[in-house]
């Protein structure tokens, strides 16, 4: 099987140039010029907002698979530069499915990386949620990445193209941007244990309830999509399990090598946040075998270490 990881200079994209190239695959992947990819493959530059670069690229590579990871994927920064995310997320997927409709290899799987943010504004006890459930987006990164999923199964039904459409609730591990939950309170924790900062930790909403899945599962996940998925089908990818965002600093905390003050810091407050996220994640299970492994304790733990060696 070979591969194109569109947008692999990201935090997932690493991770999952491992997993597909562990088992086998032959994996290539395209980040912006300015950009690094952290694992060894074959590395193009590639904008998909110049979209007449994409097409001669697929036509070079001739992938069997191809993982559309590249997008704007922090809901905070979709709040101050929506135009972007839009751009991104909305135009450049519709240059990259314009791009595979008319490539010279026509039997190429296209695996499009939404967000479980999408389901936004949901009903009192939709708990956990299927695929099923409308969406009703509650911020500018998932109103983009609803629009994307949608455009995706028009393609799909509308050009009999090979999509499969995923909605991947939150996710962590090392090296996560520190604009991230997990990665914020592990970096603030390894600064303050360096004496970079006082015993301080700053926080926003403590009481919001997410999916929170190690990044080697989810990776873990998406290569079993790319072999086993259903074409025009969406899932939910996730440890169907959500916990307050207070667990999972309590967690980091208890790490910790020194006793720190919580401060909640009003700036890290969202315009809009969603009390409760849950997925159910029964369709991947049945379709691909697949369920989260690695344990939240774990994945923080190693987050920590990971900025203790980093900082």
């Amino acid at each position: 099987m070979r591969a194109l990881i569109i947008g692999a200079a990201g935090f997932v994209g690493g991770y999952l140039i491992r997993e597909l190239s562990a088992f086998g695959w032959d994996v290539h992947a395209t980040c912006l010029p300015n950009e690094t990819v952290s694992e060894s493959c074959p590395v193009h530059h590639l904008d998909i907002l110049s979209a007449e670069d994409i097409a001669p690229l697929l036509n070079e590579v001739k992938p069997d698979v191809v993982y559309h990871l590249a997008a704007q994927s922090s809901v905070a920064l979709s709040w101050k530069k929506p135009q972007l995310t839009a751009e991104i997320n909305v135009i450049g997927t519709i240059n990259v499915l314009e791009a595979l409709r008319t490539a010279e290899k026509q039997d190429i799987r296209t695996i499009l990386i939404g967000s479980g943010e999408e389901y936004g504004y949901i009903r009192k006890d939709a708990c956990p949620l299927s695929e099923s459930e409308p969406l009703n987006p509650g911020n500018i990164y998932a109103a983009t990445k609803a629009c994307q999923g949608m455009i995706g199964e028009i393609y799909a039904r509308a050009y009999k193209m090979d999509i499969v459409m995923v909605r991947a609730f939150n996710h962590s591990g090392p090296a996560q941007s520190s604009i991230f939950v997990i990665s914020d309170f592990c970096r603030q924790i390894a600064e303050i244990e360096k004496g970079l900062k006082e015993p301080v930790i700053s926080v926003g909403n403590l009481s919001a309830k997410r999916d929170f899945t190690d990044v080697r599962d989810v990776v873990r996940a998406y290569r079993l999509l790319g072999e086993k998925g259903v074409s025009g089908v969406v899932y939910n990818v996730g440890r169907g399990r959500a916990v307050d965002i207070q667990f999972i600093l309590d967690t980091a905390l208890s790490f910790a090598k020194l006793p720190i003050e919580v401060r909640q810091d009003p700036n890290r407050m969202r315009a809009s946040d969603i009390p409760l996220i849950e997925p159910d994640v029964s369709r991947i299970a049945a379709d691909t075998g697949w369920s989260a492994e690695i344990t939240m304790e774990q994945t923080v733990e190693d987050t920590l270490s990971y900025w203790r060696n980093n900082i």
